[in-house]
């Protein structure tokens, strides 16, 4: 969704200035009305360009954000002021970059804006999930509270996370080892047999004959064959970065075979857990599932997720929205229409996401198994079949002067 910047008159009549994200102007303006505020302008946001691999991410990272959650909630159950809390805790943080974030944070808040609001003026540099939950906490008056069940969520999803990446670094170990003994063999091993079998004069057969020429064009071309790599490389990131890129990555993701339901999992839970603390802390159900798809790290499912707001605003039920989308599974929407038949859809959701993280945990076992042998077995043959090319027409040589 589009971000705007919002020069607003507050309630207490301080002049703020403030970066939204919503659907569209309108909505955005009806959204600022209705928490109190005077609209002085409203303008759309210049876009940054940012270069892979040079620019500063302007993520915080999650750990840092953990924990200052943690240490936020703990000094809010003491009993110490916000604005104290917040002036206490910048000043701690070992990141500079979070630390001008926080001070922004607590300027805006000394002047009276919300918490939720001062964050959600950051744009993206913290997720949407977040101050909305702060904003419900604030008008139910349990802020204490809905900071506890983010830090529980930020705990529970980095969890997954690294369960997810520590499952698949040995494979992708496994395949760079593999690739650059290739890439010896093709640069240094193999074109040394060439001027060795020119003094035999014989002829080679044709696969050794291919491997030999593939090889030499490898060495006499290595540096050009690598900038071309990093060229590529870099452009499919810089694609990857925009919104029509991310879509199509993210929706070819989900055809890869076992990664692919991997990341359909990890969609899931991120959305029944955003759903569950959300509803939990007070949000109503709309906004609610507005923030809970655009908290989805998949962008195809986010998008079908976004497609059920308009139904659900018109007195659909969830259950029945999601169904439509095909990518919620059977048991979640049962478990689903029981909360929202019973009044208990939150705990539901929240029993919902550890159902999903159960299956991730299942998926991983079986993407561990079944990976690492294949890797070894096709790059075992790819090694094989290489050597094998160079070295038989070797054999037959020495056959023949023996």
């Amino acid at each position: 969704m589009p971000e705007f910047v919002c020069r607003l008159g507050a309630p207490d009549g301080a002049l703020v200035e403030q970066r939204r994200v919503a659907a569209s102007m309108d909505v955005l303006r009806r959204e600022l009305e209705g928490e109190g505020f005077h609209v002085f302008s409203l303008s759309g946001a210049r876009s940054r360009l940012r270069v892979p691999f040079l620019s500063r991410s302007e993520k915080v990272g999650g750990q840092d954000f953990l924990l200052f959650n943690t240490q936020l909630k703990t000094l809010l159950h003491a009993g110490m002021p916000l604005a104290q809390s917040l002036e206490l805790l910048k000043d701690q943080q070992t990141s500079p970059h979070f630390s001008a974030l926080l001070e922004k944070v607590h300027q805006q808040v000394t002047t009276g804006i919300a918490l939720s609001d001062a964050f959600l003026a950051l744009g993206d540099t913290f997720p949407r999930l977040y101050g909305n939950s702060l904003r419900a906490g604030e008008r139910t008056g349990e802020l204490e509270q809905v900071l506890g069940r983010y830090v529980e969520y930020q705990r529970l999803v980095e969890a997954v996370r690294k369960k997810i990446i520590a499952a698949l670094t040995y494979p992708l170990v496994l395949v760079t080892l593999s690739v650059g003994l290739m890439v010896v063999l093709m640069t240094y091993v193999i074109p040394s047999f060439t001027e060795f079998y020119v003094q035999f004069e014989t002829e080679l057969p044709l696969p050794t004959r291919m491997v030999i020429g593939l090889a030499n064009v490898v060495r006499d071309h290595v540096l050009l064959i690598a900038v071309g790599v990093v060229a590529t490389w870099y452009a499919f990131r810089l694609w990857r970065s925009s919104s029509k890129g991310r879509m199509v990555t993210d929706r070819l993701m989900l055809r890869v075979p076992l990664l692919g339901r991997l990341a359909h999992l990890f969609a899931l839970s991120q959305f029944s857990r955003s759903m569950a603390i959300l509803l939990g802390g007070g949000t109503p159900m709309v906004p609610a599932l507005e923030t809970a798809a655009d908290s989805v790290s998949n962008a195809h499912i986010s998008e079908l997720f976004a497609d059920c707001v308009q139904e659900v605003q018109e007195g659909r039920p969830l259950s029945d929205s999601l169904a439509d989308t095909n990518k919620a599974p059977d048991m979640a929407l049962a478990m689903i229409r029981v909360g929202e038949s019973t009044g208990a859809l939150p705990e539901m959701l929240e029993h919902t996401s550890d159902f999903f993280d159960e299956e991730i945990e299942f998926t991983l076992g079986r993407i561990v198994t079944l990976i690492e042998p294949l890797i070894l077995v096709v790059m075992g043959l790819v090694i094989a079949g290489l050597l094998l090319a160079v070295y038989y027409p070797l054999l037959t040589i020495v056959s023949r002067i023996a």
